[in-house]
């Protein structure tokens, strides 16, 4: 699953924004790794302002939570299953008609080695690491206690392509790319079926990969440095080039 991830500097993500042209709304915290869990605000454009990079906060609280002490309690809403997204409670009031992107600059899966408890951890990224993004479903939660309003997003997973296939070797899922050419269609589908055709794996050429040292995905302390996304010393060997 998709829990872990960096975005990109304020620099970058203005670039593209120019390059996009998008609007930026609101202010970012470039994370070179953030875990969900922490319920970060991100960079998202959604389907309701398309023209606009603003920030979202992982983790999708659906409209009958009434307040953050409920938010914080509330079932793991992280990523959303592309293939029970329009019969689960938690989504199915909106992934028909709140949609969205996510903008990173790479993310984190585990992988596991036979044998041994702990799982190596490996970095994913675009050649050059270009930014890109993930397809997500997003809840406009308001919360009862203060009347405030707050973009909640999931990210959508689908099955693994071959190369998240041997990466994240147990549950064999990856997070849902949404490449450039597909990013209008996302937006703007409306119906089951035009939703559903853009849920598919990234081509396998699509990203790149490399194990790093950190294990960030344990979740015991922080890694938001730059030197969490180097390469572990024996992936600078030869070894084929697998990632």
């Amino acid at each position: 699953m998709c829990y872990h991830v960096s975005t990109p500097k304020k620099a970058k993500l203005e670039a593209k924004a120019r390059e996009e042209n998008l609007v930026i709304q609101g202010e970012f915290e470039q994370y070179y790794h953030v875990s969900g869990f922490a319920r970060p605000y991100l960079p998202v454009t959604i389907n309701t302002e398309p023209t606009v990079i603003q920030p979202a906060q992982w983790k999708l609280i659906p409209h009958w939570v009434a307040n953050e002490e409920g938010a914080k309690k509330y079932s793991n809403t992280l990523n959303a299953e592309s293939t029970g997204i329009f019969d689960k409670a938690s989504y199915k009031p909106y992934i028909q008609k709140f949609r969205g992107l996510l903008w990173i600059d790479g993310f984190y899966e585990p992988h596991k080695v036979e044998g041994k408890k702990e799982t190596e951890n490996y970095y994913l990224y675009r050649p050059n690491n270009e930014i890109f993004t993930l397809g997500i479903v997003y809840s406009p939660w308001i919360n009862k206690d203060t009347g405030e309003l707050t973009h909640t997003i999931a990210v959508i997973t689908t099955h693994a392509n071959e190369l998240l296939a041997e990466i994240h070797n147990e549950k064999k899922r990856m997070p849902l790319v949404i490449s450039e050419s597909d990013r209008e269609g996302w937006l703007h589908a409306k119906t089951r079926p035009e939703i559903e055709s853009f849920m598919q794996p990234a081509g396998n050429d699509y990203l790149l990969g490399h194990k790093i040292t950190a294990r960030v995905t344990s979740g015991k302390q922080d890694f938001n440095i730059p030197e969490v996304q180097e390469k572990a010393p024996e992936e600078n060997k030869d070894r084929g080039l697998l990632f």
